[in-house]
Formats: structure tokens, C-alpha cells, sequence
């Protein structure tokens, strides 16, 4: 207990403390359990109300930026980083796991925590959007202007969720789009939100892609391929891409190139998930892109996931009462410590968010930045 109190005071944490950061311990045998089963035995002790914290992304931001992360996680590091070098944990096989998993889990649930256009990645804060429908939007559009998106181009959504990207390219720019997905709900959902529009959405893995595109844009998916197929995955873009295209990757970053995902999250969020660095990137494009522009705005990531939380706190109630069976107490930690503790992560920029342009042979005259 005094080893682990003077842990959280080098990071500025009190044991039930009256700061909002500050740890409230409800079991003893809190510690014991993190101990011996580091930030998955953390996260599932929240998930059984033997701790609470007021402030769960400031008490994570304050863990990162003290490095306790590594003190108390380790050994099932080891154990995830092993396992994942011995199998492809995201093998064509088992490709339409994370969809079931995470995203098939209830539309219910994702209509009333996401913007308008159920934009299930990071919103662009930066030119003063006010509000998440906001953000989300001057994403969409940051996305369009700088891949030049024009009338009748024809764009590859890979990995396109429930089509917000397809939705407002057709709407705002007349592209037509063909997205695809790997969650069944996902993909029932988007056909419906864009009938009428020139757009195709299809449940299928990026393996299997086909056909030629003016642009090719990818905003969150890689981080389900796994680093074992980052290549795979790149030639997939390049032969679906036209010569003379532009392909966008939009993806949480690791500062790290031997990383292995947080086991909380493994287990619980996104099952086989692997956030890439900059070397794996830079290794999976060669011979294959140019590398025309690299922006980081993983900072905008911390507003969008309390935008979220905010939202789904705010409808707790209300789908409660949709399905009580699935919405439950453990349910609504489980989801509040993802997205809280993850906004602490990108708080204290542990992780990043990038978005990458490239193109076959490199821009005639170089590619001008949006």
C-alpha cells in the first residue's frame, strides 16, 4: 500500500484524495489485483466498482506523463507483444472478429453517442468548430480538399463504418463512393442513412478489393490490419488506386514500433487491435507511394472522445431503458473508462492521430498542403 501510494504520488495522485483525479479505493484488494495483472486487472477492477476517480481522463493523462503505465503493465505486455509476433492476429479469417466485437454491439448505442453523420473517428477542432457536428464535419471536409476531390470522381472508402465519409463526399462533392466494412450492422445501417446517393456499401475485407479509383481514402481502419499485413494492405491501395490518384490514411499513431496494445482494451474494446508507428508506415509504402504529407492532430482526439462521452452519458437513461438486459451498470463503466481513459491518452500524447497523404509516383510539382 505505501510502495503504491508513493507510485501515484510521483504522479501527482492521492488515495482518495478530494482532487477529481484522485483514486477512491472501495476494495483492498485493489492493489494486489494490479499488481499481478497490471492495466487489465486496473481497467476490470472499474468495471466491478472497486475504484472510482471523478476524472478518469485526467487521473489516466497524469499516469501516462509519470510513466506508471510501464510499471504496472508489463508482464502482460510481454505476453500480448509474443503473441503477437507469432500469429497474424488479423489474418483474413479472422477479419470480420472486430466487427462483431465492437461494432456490431448496437446502433442504438452509436446514433446517440456520434455526430449526425456517425463519424466514428477523430473530428478536426483546429478552425473553431464549436461542437462535435461541427468537427466532424470540417474533418469530412479537411479529408475531400486534400485529395482534391472533384464532381464524378470515383473515391474507395476502405473501411468506411456506417458511410459518413461516403455521405457527405457524394452529397458535398457528386463523388461516388464504394465503401467497405467488416460489421454487419455497420453496413445495414449505411445503406439506409445513403439511399438515393451514388454510393455503394459492401461487407467485405480489404483483401478482396478490386477495380480502379480516382481516390482512395482510409480513415481508421488500419489500425485493425495488424502489422503483419500493414504491406498487404498498402498493395491493396496501390492497385486500386489510378496512376495519377491520391490515396489518404487517416489512423491512430504508436510513438512506438514495438507496441502492443493495452490489455484492458484487448479484451475488452478492440480485440487484436495494433496501432502503427512511423517506421512501420514508412516500410509498408516502399516502392509503392510517395509520401507527399504527414499532419498530426492526435491533440483533437481528446475533445472528440469527451464529445462522445458527454453524449453517451447524456442518453445513459435512455438506453437503459431500450435494452436493460445489455445496457448495464458494468456496461456503462466498461464504456466510460474507454472513452475517458483514452482521451487521457491523447491528452498526454501517448498516442497520436495522423493523416497521411501519398501518391503513386509523387505530384508533378509537389503536393500542395491543405
Amino acid at each position: 500500500m505505501k510502495k503504491i501510494a508513493e507510485l501515484l504520488a510521483s504522479a501527482d495522485i492521492k488515495i482518495n484524495g478530494n482532487r477529481a483525479w484522485d483514486i477512491q479505493i472501495h476494495n483492498p484488494k485493489l492493489f494486489a489485483r494490479v499488481l499481478s495483472k497490471g492495466t487489465l486487472g486496473l481497467g476490470e477492477a472499474y468495471m466491478d466498482g472497486w475504484w472510482d476517480c471523478k476524472a478518469l481522463d485526467q487521473f489516466i493523462d497524469k499516469i501516462l506523463r509519470a510513466q506508471l503505465d510501464k510499471v504496472i503493465g508489463w508482464k502482460h505486455l510481454i505476453w500480448l507483444f509474443l503473441k503477437a509476433c507469432l500469429v497474424n492476429l488479423q489474418s483474413e479469417g479472422r477479419a470480420y472478429k472486430i466487427g462483431e466485437h465492437h461494432y456490431d454491439i448496437g446502433n442504438d448505442l452509436y446514433q446517440r453517442m456520434l455526430d449526425k453523420y456517425m463519424t466514428y473517428t477523430c473530428g478536426f477542432w483546429d478552425d473553431g468548430a464549436k461542437n462535435l457536428n461541427e468537427a466532424q464535419m470540417e474533418k469530412l471536409d479537411l479529408v475531400c480538399r486534400k485529395i482534391g476531390l472533384q464532381p464524378g470522381m470515383k473515391v474507395l472508402d476502405i473501411g468506411c463504418g456506417w458511410g459518413s465519409f461516403a455521405k457527405f463526399a457524394a452529397e458535398k462533392y457528386g463523388a461516388k463512393v464504394v465503401g467497405i466494412t467488416v460489421s454487419k450492422e455497420q453496413a445495414e445501417l449505411g445503406k439506409k442513412m445513403c439511399a438515393g446517393l451514388p454510393i455503394e456499401l459492401r461487407l467485405q475485407d480489404y483483401r478482396q478489393l478490386k477495380g480502379q479509383f480516382d481516390r482512395v481514402v482510409s480513415l481508421g481502419m488500419i489500425e485493425h490490419v495488424g502489422h503483419k499485413n500493414y504491406r498487404d494492405y498498402m498493395e491493396v491501395a496501390h492497385r486500386c488506386l489510378k496512376e495519377s490518384g491520391l490515396f489518404l490514411l487517416h489512423t491512430i499513431g504508436s510513438n512506438n514500433t514495438v507496441f502492443t496494445a493495452d490489455a484492458w482494451v484487448s479484451k475488452y474494446i478492440f480485440p487484436n487491435g495494433h496501432l502503427p508507428s512511423i517506421r512501420q508506415i514508412g516500410k509498408s509504402i516502399e516502392k509503392l507511394f510517395v509520401m507527399e504529407d504527414w499532419q498530426n492532430f492526435g491533440a483533437n482526439y481528446d475533445k472528440t472522445l469527451i464529445a462522445w462521452h458527454d453524449n453517451f452519458a447524456n442518453a445513459w437513461d435512455e438506453l437503459k431503458k431500450l435494452d436493460p438486459k445489455k445496457y448495464t451498470d458494468r456496461f456503462y463503466r466498461m464504456w466510460s473508462y474507454y472513452l475517458l481513459t483514452c482521451a487521457g491518452a491523447f491528452r498526454a500524447r501517448d498516442i497520436q492521430l495522423w493523416q497521411i497523404i501519398l501518391s503513386p509516383h509523387g505530384v508533378d510539382g509537389g503536393y500542395k498542403r491543405v
